[in-house]
């Protein structure tokens, strides 16, 4: 069962916006006057905008509406997107793309986050030409670390699970691979810390572990 299909997240294995992400709502978080903890924030991993807005209104009784709130973190992420210096693709990973691709192994992006943001992520690095489909979380009805967005994805690919491959950074993300049966690997940096790994079939530090020929003895 030879790997014809890699389904990547983005936040975490593309590129590193959880910094963003998480300026943009302690600027929104201070906006409502609310305190939300470290180990609250660390459960939003993995999670689309929409389902974390959904916790906060539920777990402090907000009375602004959720469009607003979306739209006030959508607003400060753009902008820290937009001028955060060093912002870049993460090491290895667009040559582990490029590499995936020129060996035909179809690639769909199954992602929490918005549609906005992967646009913006995918035109700042010339990513359109590599990727199949591109999937968001914004979109579906549940949030990993429910299944549906790596279901999807694989029937996207039109590639049987057994010859897909999700690459993810998160708790959630990985449990969601899991749960839609489809073989994962964890990718571990110095940024993702406290996300459990032990679900994940196998956990890599480098992308050139996940090149095509390293991956043959679990796909061939």
């Amino acid at each position: 069962m030879p790997l014809q299909a890699v389904l990547f997240d983005m936040d975490g294995v593309i590129v590193n916006t959880e910094p963003l992400h998480k300026k943009a709502f302690y600027k929104v978080f201070g906006n409502l006057g609310i305190h939300v903890s470290s180990e609250f924030y660390a459960s939003f991993m993995g999670s689309s905008t929409k389902n974390v807005v959904n916790k906060l209104v539920n777990e402090f009784s907000l009375d602004m509406s959720q469009e607003k709130i979306l739209s006030e973190k959508r607003k400060y992420f753009k902008y820290f997107f937009d001028t955060e210096e060093g912002f870049s693709l993460l090491p290895g990973v667009k040559d582990l793309i490029e590499t995936y691709h020129e060996a035909g192994i179809t690639l769909v992006l199954a992602s929490s986050a918005s549609k906005s943001s992967i646009e913006w992520v995918f035109d700042k690095f010339d990513l359109h030409p590599y990727f199949k489909d591109k999937i968001s979380g914004e979109s579906l009805q549940e949030s990993k670390p429910h299944p549906e967005i790596f279901e999807i994805a694989a029937r996207r690919s039109g590639t049987p699970k057994k010859n897909c491959m999700v690459i993810e950074d998160s708790t959630n993300g990985i449990k969601a691979a899991r749960k839609a049966g489809i073989f994962c690997a964890a990718y571990s940096s110095n940024f993702n810390h406290g996300q459990d790994y032990s679900l994940a079939n196998i956990v890599v530090e480098n992308f050139s572990s996940l090149k095509p020929e390293k991956l043959k003895k679990y796909f061939d």
